[in-house]
């Protein structure tokens, strides 16, 4: 983001006064933004430019009808508004440090290595090109089916660790496949190939979603969607548009987010085998985005017509593989979640919690997300020690799966927490959470 004149930087006098760093430290926009347009004279239209935010979105902060939460949006609004962030519980912003007193760090001289201290050398990218194409032979159904079996474990350890180690992988593999794209094969083999290959571009897409990398993430899932078009498998579009409905929540950009599960329900509905298990899974997405518009009805219509669906889930429906994950406990812990987005945490909190007591304990990502949410529900509803308790065993998990996403929603919850700093709750979970992930804390803690 260009650095903003001078003149557009807020007044000394209102970031030092003691209502704005309270409503700052409580990361309450509601009353930022209207200090702001009161003291500072910047209009609402001027804060969504700023910040990146739609007027509307602005409009219903200001009324208190919205909250902010995602740290993503956090830090637009620090770096729009210039607003330092340790005021927000951020780390400080780069745009804090007058360039004048900028010091660039030389790296150290490297020492020459010698001959025989060098390993043993790899054949370059462009010699692997070439002995593959040497030595390639017609695929055989096993082939394909190894490589989808690879698929599958690539989502398994996925949720167990995070996908960040096994993105390098699933890309020389997702290369691999699409070598074999370029040649002249059956018809058959061909469909299953650019099956592979769709599946393959939506699971690197989703290991740089998980890192937080939009737009690298976006590139791959619009990969996904062209080879899945290519062989017509509109249920797999449909899934991956809902991937990329799921990332605009995370970004905060909800009419986009509406738009593309809407796109992926019209998708499903016009495939001939789209099970009751994928359009359930879709409607709990629609949830998703009418909760981040902070529509409840048209929430409330969404869960309904999700748990509809599941109602007419049979064993031999065939759901394809990417579905299965969608089973009972994630229907009812994303119901939670939605009632949590649209500020229904007596709703949300005994599923949730129902939920998590029945999760397959291997999915560490998921179980570390969930149990999060499950402390947000408590905290909101006032239940400070039981929050804190939930969040601490949550650490855990979460300390064990490299993912962004579940860092960002502890610094959102450790965010949460500003008001009820001197609670001995929180402060206990404050240094158990040094303890177990120090960098997160030091990117959210105050002076």
């Amino acid at each position: 983001m260009p650095e903003p004149a001078r003149s557009q930087e807020l007044p000394p006098r209102l970031l030092a006064d003691p209502e704005m760093i309270d409503a700052c430290r409580a990361r309450d926009f509601t009353r930022v933004f209207r200090l702001v347009k009161t003291r500072a004279g910047v209009y609402p239209s001027m804060i969504a430019r700023r910040c990146d935010l739609t007027p509307s979105r602005v409009g219903e902060v200001m009324a208190g009808r919205r909250q902010l939460l995602h740290m993503d949006v956090v830090e637009r609004i620090a770096d729009g508004l210039r607003i330092p962030g340790h005021m927000l519980g951020l780390a400080r912003r780069p745009w804090e440090t007058p360039a004048a007193l900028t010091t660039v760090e030389r790296e150290p001289p490297v020492a020459p290595v010698r001959e025989q201290e060098t390993p043993t050398a790899l054949p370059g990218a462009d010699v692997d090109d070439i002995l593959a194409l040497a030595s390639r032979t017609d695929l055989s159904p096993s082939t394909l089916q190894a490589l989808r079996a690879s698929i599958e474990d690539y989502w398994r350890r996925d949720d167990q660790h995070g996908g960040e180690a096994l993105r390098p992988a699933v890309v020389g593999q997702l290369r691999y496949v699409t070598g074999f794209l370029k040649e002249n094969r059956s018809a058959v083999i061909q469909q299953e190939l650019y099956g592979v290959a769709a599946e393959l571009a939506r699971l690197t897409g989703w290991t740089y979603f998980d890192a937080r990398q939009y737009s690298q993430a976006r590139t791959y899932f619009a990969e996904a969607l062209r080879l899945a078009k290519a062989i017509d498998d509109r249920q797999f579009m449909a899934n991956v548009l809902a991937c990329m409905s799921l990332q605009a929540t995370y970004q905060d950009k909800p009419g986009d987010a509406l738009a593309l599960v809407r796109a992926a329900q019209d998708q499903a509905r016009t495939a001939d085998d789209t099970t009751p298990r994928v359009l359930s899974m879709l409607s709990m997405r629609e949830a998703f985005a009418h909760a981040a518009l902070g529509s409840r009805a048209a929430t409330h219509t969404a869960i309904h017509e999700a748990h509809r669906q599941f109602e007419q889930i049979r064993s031999a429906d065939p759901d394809p593989a990417w579905v299965t994950y969608f089973d009972e406990p994630k229907l009812i812990v994303d119901t939670g979640i939605a009632h949590g987005r649209i500020g229904e945490a007596a709703i949300a909190e005994p599923l949730i919690a129902n939920a998590l007591s029945r999760e397959d304990s291997s999915n560490r990502r998921g179980r570390a997300f969930h149990a999060f949410w499950l402390a947000r529900t408590r905290l909101h509803l006032g239940r400070i020690d039981e929050a804190c308790h939930t969040a601490t065993e949550a650490l855990e998990r979460a300390s064990a799966v490299s993912s962004e996403r579940v860092a960002g929603h502890l610094r959102e919850f450790y965010g949460q927490l500003s008001p009820y700093r001197r609670e001995p709750a929180v402060m206990a979970f404050e240094a158990r959470l040094r303890e177990a992930l120090p960098r997160q804390v030091s990117g959210s803690s105050r002076s």
